[in-house]
C-alpha cells in the first residue's frame, strides 16, 4: 500500500535549498533550483518570491504564486540525497 508523505516543518537554508522534516521523522535538505525557471516557477528565482514558501494542507509545500510540490516527490528528493537525510 502506498502512503502519502507529509511535510511538517521546513526551513529555508540558502540558494534555493530547503530543509524539510516529514511526519515520520525523515529530514534532509533539497535544492529546488533545477525545478525553477519556467512558467510559474520563473518568479521563484527572485529571492523574495522564493521566501514565500510554506506548508500546504495536503502535506506538500507551496509558494504564494500557486506553484507547489507534492509531498511524495519531495520525499523522493530527500531520499536520493542520503548524506543529507536522517530518521
Amino acid at each position: 500500500m502506498n502512503t502519502i508523505s507529509q511535510v511538517i516543518e521546513l526551513k529555508i537554508v540558502e540558494n534555493y535549498t530547503l530543509w524539510l522534516k516529514f511526519k515520520d521523522g525523515l529530514s534532509g535538505e533539497i535544492n529546488l533550483r533545477p525545478f525553477l525557471g519556467d512558467g510559474l516557477a520563473k518568479d521563484l528565482l527572485e529571492r523574495s518570491n522564493f521566501e514565500t514558501v510554506g506548508l500546504e494542507h495536503g502535506g506538500g509545500i507551496s509558494f504564494s504564486n500557486g506553484y507547489d510540490f507534492c509531498p511524495n516527490f519531495l520525499r523522493m528528493l530527500v531520499e536520493e540525497a542520503p548524506s543529507n537525510c536522517s530518521l
